[in-house]
């Protein structure tokens, strides 16, 4: 089961082990000793920034795939240290990421520092709102010009109440022209909700090919003699312009379709153990100014998206974790495993 690494950092001594869970990291990612050290040198940076900066926040450390699938179709495992803060924010963000600044008299290495080092980095800072920032250290693959390769994907994962493993999942696979985004919440919490929704991940790999219905199907055998989960399943098809999207169970899905959004609807029922006999794919264009949110149900569900959750240009991992901060807030803390997933175009101007 894939471990995911929720570090509160309100003094000093969590920055250590921030730092060390970048480590861990690495290490369960595969990374070799310089991309080791270099994780561990974001993850100090960016919880030694919460601590200057914000009186604190919380340091989110997992193993993901990239936010654009290779060519080859191979998903790169990279750690992804995200940090969450409800602090004042940054009036200039460009100004905080140039090296040398700094409002607290120290050498102002930090963000710089980070967004230098790191494969992939962004943030997101409103004053008086707080700060997230998204850091990823891994592998790269080869390029790829074609339409697949505009699209990207990123989640935050958030276990409840710091528990070691999340029962929620997510993951997403190619298959030449087809882009497959799923979320997977094992019913309950705890190791053994992991483990179905671990299952569903193993099983999208090989069904990168399928539709979303018939991807949901193989799911369900596969999950079968585990507790269940709640899975959602879009594809793009990037050819043919079109995203197709199957759901069962409480997996929440909106699309943002020029500045309005619409609910994707789930089947009742649980992936595994008690599938719906009929499934529903739905079918929507998908365009460049498409945003696509997936979430468990541990998001509150007064939760509604905001302008910034559908901005193309944010990395889709900081868009899910400005979702899961702008959702709770320090006296109200997520209530159970929290993810959400986020599929998105990737902007002209990325490589």
């Amino acid at each position: 089961m894939p471990r995911v690494w929720d570090v509160p950092v309100h003094d000093s001594t969590r920055v250590r082990d921030a730092r060390v869970a970048a480590e861990h990291a690495a290490a369960l990612a595969g990374l070799d000793e310089p991309r080791t050290s270099t994780a561990a040198l974001v993850a100090t940076e960016l919880a030694t920034n919460l601590l200057k900066h914000a009186g604190g926040g919380l340091v989110i450390v997992d193993v993901v795939a990239p936010p654009v699938l290779a060519a080859d179709g191979q998903a790169r495992p990279r750690v992804q240290i995200t940090t969450v803060d409800h602090g004042p924010g940054i009036a200039d963000v460009s100004e905080a990421l140039r090296d040398g600044f700094t409002t607290t008299g120290s050498l102002g290495a930090g963000l710089g520092t980070c967004a230098r080092l790191a494969d992939d980095f962004d943030l997101h800072s409103v004053p008086g709102r707080g700060t997230v920032v998204v850091a990823r250290v891994g592998t790269s693959g080869p390029p790829d010009a074609g339409p697949a390769g505009r699209v990207r994907a990123g989640a935050v994962n958030v276990p409840f109440g710091g528990a070691e493993y999340s029962g929620d999942a997510w993951a997403w696979v190619r298959d030449g022209d087809l882009v497959t985004l799923m979320l997977a919440d094992g019913l309950g919490h705890g190791p053994e909700a992991a483990r179905a929704s671990d299952a569903a991940v193993e099983a999208l790999r090989a069904a990168a090919h399928l539709p979303p219905a018939e991807a949901v199907r193989r799911l369900d055998r596969a999950l079968s003699g585990t507790r269940g989960a709640a899975v959602a399943v879009a594809q793009v098809d990037t050819r043919a312009a079109v995203l197709r999207f199957t759901g069962v169970g409480n997996i929440g899905a909106r699309l943002c379709e020029g500045g309005t959004w619409r609910h994707l609807v789930s089947r009742p029922g649980i992936v595994g153990t008690h599938r719906p006999t009929t499934l529903r794919q739905e079918e929507a264009p998908w365009a460049d100014d498409r945003v696509l949110v997936l979430h468990s149900d541990g998001l509150p569900s007064r939760w509604s998206p905001t302008s910034d959750t559908c901005r193309t240009a944010t990395d889709p991992a900081v868009t899910a974790a400005v979702t899961i901060r702008d959702a709770s807030s320090p006296a109200r803390p997520v209530r159970d495993d929290t993810a959400v997933a986020v599929l998105a175009p990737t902007p002209p101007d990325t490589p």
